[in-house]
């Protein structure tokens, strides 16, 4: 059997799962219940609510005689680990960019991995039919990308497929795929099956000798438990032979048995006897961790291990000892909570997880806020209760000069917002690298900036932009550590005790700075309930009740004073806090407290 297996590079929200929703329609891959679904390959709840992809996924389908084993990466850099595991697997790569949008950062990161891996580049420039679509500009601006980043004459010379991937439309000459668009002739993606077929190679692996896969997923299966999944990179894998596991930073070999052995077959796995060299595959039955080698037993010889770029934010979690602890969550003792994260970080090699500075902490180190925040968001929803402190950068020093994680930000905003823009970068330690016009009164400003001023950014410049700034960034490297960014200026609002937040007491307290909970909320002594405007914490009896009369009930003529209260996201919380403070995340509430509650406590630390 022919194979081919490419990888589907784009930025965040340049449609590269709707064009592998198209490829699955078109070659039949979709159920009738499926047909009508879009980003069928989105199956994660997070990635469907934010429109991103997350985890890399598999499918497979044929194009005549030749099976095209095709993996959705995620478009964003903080999901880098997953990027290079994948691109280990294919030998090429289908590189997806906007007609509008050009090339942006995480395009570039992820193309720079592809490049240094060899894989063969193909370009689809989709979303043709946006009214500022301007296709041939964009893949000049691809090309220019290709040289700066070092590619061979053989990787730049690649060929374009113009797309609007949401119409099923894929065309190597950009008047046919715009007649198709306008029903002059046929919709169809087959001249990029095409493509692939004719310019990606076919595995460079050896189908004699004894077997050799190196793993780089892990998935879970209710019925046979764990499922390992790589590219046979030598001889045969067969459904009940015996395998060792080994890796190349371990002596250790340890032993195993192939029970199930699956090959991808449109959107499932399907299972089978045997599996040569060049296809992807699923094993069940082998306990072996991502980077190990699946070996037969009698040449345990492990392939190189993995290389994946260092975490750049640290975290530390720390279980929920908050008064209100285990109301809301179902897994909340230190015992669940290291489960939990040695096991995401078995699966997500980007993530680093460590013992902390006592039994019930943990440091979490990730590639990014985003990389971070998912990881809270889906351990709140599985039911977890934890708190959070403030992440902070992974610093290094390199040649005895203190280095810190650098990002490349790219901002398009209206031209009457660029000097506030280049304000906020620069309050933040960014330095301005680029500026170019853009179409309609638009600018695009290039940053590289302190990956810790990036946390929490993303919401003051919408605001200050009014809505209209868009902005992306990826890791950049490592750079000389830029000083002290200026944090917030002001100071917490603190409840002195446990009890419910009145109208009377809001009322009076709301003239001293900014609240976060309303009537009714449940608090408790040393909990965040607002942001005072002075640069000092102030503790407040936000539980005081109005003392009643004959005359008047205690709580009239007070709602309609009321400001409504801020609700703060899990990034902006994360922002928000100082470094004496948590963010306690359960499945129903996010909450700020205070790292020591007891106020008497907290007051005589201060003094020391």
């Amino acid at each position: 059997m022919r194979i081919r297996n490419v990888a589907i590079i784009a930025h965040v929200d340049h449609g590269k799962t709707t064009l592998v929703d198209a490829i699955l329609k078109e070659t039949g891959a979709l159920r009738d219940s499926q047909k009508g679904q879009e980003r069928v390959l989105d199956s994660n709840e997070l990635e469907r609510e934010r429109g991103i992809t997350i985890l890399s996924k598999n499918t497979a389908v044929f194009h005549g005689d030749v099976k095209i084993n095709i993996v959705d990466t995620p478009g964003h850099a903080d999901f880098g680990g997953e990027v290079e595991r994948i691109i280990g697997m294919v030998d090429g790569g289908l590189l997806i960019v906007d007609a509008a949008e050009g090339p942006l950062p995480q395009t570039r990161y992820v193309l720079q991995k592809a490049l240094q891996a060899d894989l063969k580049p193909i370009v689809v420039i989709n979303k043709i039919d946006r009214k500022d679509a301007r296709p041939y500009e964009v893949a000049d601006q691809v090309l220019e990308l290709f040289l700066e980043l070092g590619a061979t004459d053989e990787q730049a010379d690649f060929p374009v497929l113009w797309a609007v991937a949401r119409d099923g439309i894929a065309d190597p000459v950009l008047e046919t795929a715009q007649a198709a668009l306008r029903g002059e002739v046929p919709r169809t993606v087959l001249p990029l099956l095409d493509t692939i077929v004719e310019r990606v190679p076919p595995p460079r692996v050896q189908s004699e000798g004894p077997l050799q896969l190196r793993v780089t997923q892990l998935e879970h299966d209710d019925y046979v438990g764990r499922i390992v999944i790589g590219r046979i990179e030598r001889g045969e894998a067969r459904e009940g032979m015996p395998v060792s596991i080994c890796r190349s930073d371990d002596p250790a070999v340890r032993q195993g048995k192939v029970s199930q052995l699956y090959t991808f077959a449109k959107l499932r796995r399907e299972a089978v006897p045997s599996a040569t060299a060049g296809d992807i595959v699923a094993l069940a039955g082998v306990e072996a961790e991502i980077g190990d080698t699946v070996t037969d037993p009698d040449h345990p010889d492990p392939l190189p291990a993995l290389t994946v770029d260092e975490p750049t934010l640290t975290v530390i979690f720390r279980i929920n000892d908050g008064p209100f602890a285990g109301r809301d969550g179902t897994y909340v003792t230190s015992r669940q909570l290291r489960e939990r994260l040695w096991r995401e970080a078995r699966t997500n090699v980007a993530l680093k997880v460590s013992e902390a500075d006592s039994p019930d902490a943990f440091e979490v180190r990730g590639r990014g806020e985003l990389h971070l925040g998912i990881l809270i968001e889906t351990m709140r929803r599985e039911g977890y209760e934890f708190t959070v402190s403030k992440p902070q950068p992974v610093l290094k020093e390199i040649d005895g000069v203190l280095h810190e994680p650098l990002e490349y930000a790219t901002v398009e905003v209206p031209e009457e917002y660029a000097g506030t823009v280049i304000e906020l970068f620069g309050e933040r330690k960014g330095e301005l690298v680029n500026m170019t016009p853009g179409d309609g009164g638009t600018v695009r400003l290039e940053f590289i900036v302190p990956a810790r001023g990036l946390v929490g950014f993303r919401s003051r410049f919408l605001t200050e932009t009014k809505g209209y700034g868009v902005m992306w960034h990826t890791f950049h490297g490592y750079g000389p550590h830029r000083g002290e960014i200026a944090g917030r200026t002001t100071g917490s609002l603190v409840a002195w005790e446990t009890g419910t937040a009145t109208a009377y007491a809001i009322l009076n307290i709301q003239e001293r700075g900014r609240l976060f909970v309303e009537p009714g909320t449940e608090v408790y002594e040393g909990m965040i309930v607002g942001e005072n405007s002075r640069p000092q914490d102030l503790d407040v009896n936000i539980a005081k009740k109005r003392q009643t009369s004959n005359v008047r009930s205690a709580t009239a003529e007070i709602t309609e004073k009321l400001d409504a209260p801020a609700k703060l996201s899990l990034e902006e919380a994360l922002a928000f806090i100082a470094v004496d403070e948590l963010v306690e995340v359960t499945p129903k509430a996010i909450r700020m407290r205070k790292r020591v509650l007891d106020r008497t406590k907290r007051q005589h630390a201060h003094k020391l």
